[in-house]
């Protein structure tokens, strides 16, 4: 996860300087490029099997062997239950989850360039650096998410406790930060808020994001594709939304406003009806 926030990094600050010097077409061409070069590498390189992989080594592959689970694989041609998945209560924890944490996200990765602009008269290159400096910290804040629960778990935590300390903060965090981003002053303080809210948020890495595979670990990668569906059509509707929710609410900290209380909602729904027990 960490590399993922690092390419937000490089994509907010290379995008102003491609365009200023290549175009509008520039970094479309840049970042298209590199995908190609990361999927050459990822169709040379995958296996089916960490033991057949041959640049693992000993270490990592006990690791990955001793963190299995137990639960035995789908057979072939089965599928897996989406009605008694939907059925229960922690599955649209996660799902809820999903959406709230996407709708933050991606508000706050695609908009803040043009929050800059607007509310302090920041010009695009300068934005993209205020925009830049929280997802670097992000990506350190979800290594010591990860290693806080780690921790939390070894000193006999249950497992539901560490996972919705980890995801309260993930999204109470977050919500607090927006509310007192709307009486920033100056672009330095916003993006002071703005880093606060971010490096919280990737405490979700040690919530959400691990629960499906707590509560269905046979069925993990269906779970994590119907709550990532539900979470990108959020995504989707936030990114496209919040020019015309910020024109109807009248300004930007008013939509900051409502995203906060989202935090919230969805951080109490989290803290009744998650588990950290398997369920299916």
């Amino acid at each position: 996860m960490g590399g993922f926030h690092l390419g937000n990094v490089v994509g907010l600050v290379l995008t102003p300087i491609v365009m200023s010097s290549i175009g509008l077409t520039g970094p479309f061409i840049l970042f298209s490029s590199l995908g190609f070069m990361w999927l050459t590498t990822w169709t040379l390189r995958v296996t089916n099997n960490p033991q057949e992989s041959h640049t693992i080594s000993n270490s990592e592959l006990r690791l990955i062997q001793a963190g299995k689970s137990n639960a035995t694989p789908l057979k072939k041609g089965e599928l897996p239950p989406l009605r008694l998945l939907l059925s229960k209560m922690p599955t649209w924890a996660i799902i809820f989850a999903n959406m709230t944490n996407n709708w933050g996200y991606f508000v706050l990765l695609s908009w803040m360039p043009v929050y800059f602009k607007t509310v302090f008269n920041v010009n695009l290159k300068q934005a993209a650096w205020f925009s830049a400096v929280p997802w670097g910290t992000m990506a350190f804040s979800g290594y010591v998410a990860g290693a806080a629960s780690d921790y939390l778990l070894k000193a006999g935590y249950s497992l539901t406790f560490v996972r919705k300390v980890m995801q309260s903060i993930g999204f109470i965090g977050p919500g607090l930060a927006l509310l007192f981003l709307n009486y920033a002053k100056s672009p330095t303080v916003a993006s002071v808020f703005i880093t606060v809210a971010l490096s919280l948020s990737s405490f979700s890495q040690a919530g959400f994001l691990l629960n499906m595979q707590d509560i269905a670990p046979k069925y993990a990668g269906f779970l994590h594709g119907i709550s990532n569906s539900a979470g990108t059509f959020a995504a989707i509707i936030s990114t496209i939304g919040t020019g015309y929710f910020v024109q109807w609410l009248g300004s930007f900290q008013a939509f900051l406003s409502v995203t906060a209380c989202l935090y919230f909602a969805t951080a109490i729904f989290w803290n009744l009806f998650a588990t950290g027990e398997r369920v299916f």
